[in-house]
């Protein structure tokens, strides 16, 4: 299921047609849902009952917008249609916060994180922490609205800014520590129970932001016993399925997971790695199934 058609979408139907799977695409713009039970698929024009039959055993949730692909896994799951990843698993890993709680509660090694709930708390952390500082919002991907926060007046900037915004998530302060690592970080892809590939991340010249999608460039990156136990760790922390936990290395205390991502890319990690990452999901969705 998807709301914008990229790589990933495609490679995935691809290989579930190669494996002897019925499988299709399903625009998630077209759909519509009841609380009678059933919904519609305004694409095809047919009413869906409750058994899910009309969309397959399973669905692979590959939505981008986080609350799109957040409320329609609800629906699925109400309606019975085993979906992934879970609602519960989207809910955490796609808000910043919920995450971090979630890794802490579990003793994941991760940055050191803050959140404040108003814009004289938010620059008083920052103050007291030090700079550079790391703001993030709770909501978002790509990197987008990631600033490494140099000074106060830098920091009192943006504070004035997202106070402006109407959104009241722009009223929420997560802020992270900035961890001295090398120029790169570490993309795992979790599949189930195992890590399946990972690579390093590796910042587009000028950018300090790692994301391929920003341009970034990967790197095949050996799984070694500290990086799988972590990984493990972090995907079990967030209820499991299909991950991408973003890790960076600390000289002092190892690796850290700064992030888990609920619908991963891996066209990056695909271009490096010798494991076919569609297949390996497609077989997981299967194994859900038959669980």
């Amino acid at each position: 299921m998807f709301d914008r058609l990229r790589w990933e979408e495609k490679e995935l139907l691809d290989k579930a047609l190669k494996l002897g799977y019925n499988a299709r695409l399903v625009d998630a713009k077209d759909l519509v849902f009841s609380t009678d039970g059933v919904m519609k698929d305004t694409n095809i024009g047919t009413n869906i009952e409750p058994d899910g039959v009309s969309l397959g055993d399973v669905v692979i949730q590959r939505c981008i917008s986080h609350y799109r692909g957040l409320y329609i896994t609800a629906c699925l799951e109400s309606l019975g249609i085993p979906t992934i990843n879970r609602y519960s698993v989207a809910e955490t890993c796609g808000n910043k916060l919920l995450c971090s709680l979630a890794l802490a509660k579990h003793d994941v090694p991760t940055p050191s994180t803050h959140f404040a709930f108003s814009a004289e708390k938010a620059i008083d952390i920052a103050n007291s922490l030090g700079y550079p500082i790391v703001f993030k919002p709770i909501v978002g991907s790509w990197g987008r609205l990631v600033i490494p926060v140099k000074d106060r007046e830098m920091m009192e900037s943006i504070v004035e800014m997202r106070e402006e915004m109407p959104n009241p998530l722009s009223k929420i302060y997560y802020l992270q520590e900035y961890v001295r690592r090398p120029p790169r970080d570490i993309r795992a892809i979790v599949v189930g129970d195992r890590v399946v590939t990972a690579v390093y991340r590796y910042a587009a010249e000028g950018e300090w932001k790692t994301n391929i999608a920003r341009g970034g460039k990967a790197e095949p990156c050996p799984i070694s016993k500290e990086l799988e136990d972590t990984c493990l760790r972090a995907a079990a922390a967030v209820g499991g399925g299909v991950l991408g936990i973003d890790i960076m290395e600390d000289e002092a205390r190892g690796l850290l997971v700064h992030e888990v991502n609920n619908t991963v890319e891996f066209r990056g990690a695909a271009s490096v790695s010798s494991v076919d990452i569609a297949q390996e999901i497609v077989s997981y969705a299967m194994k859900v199934v038959r669980a």
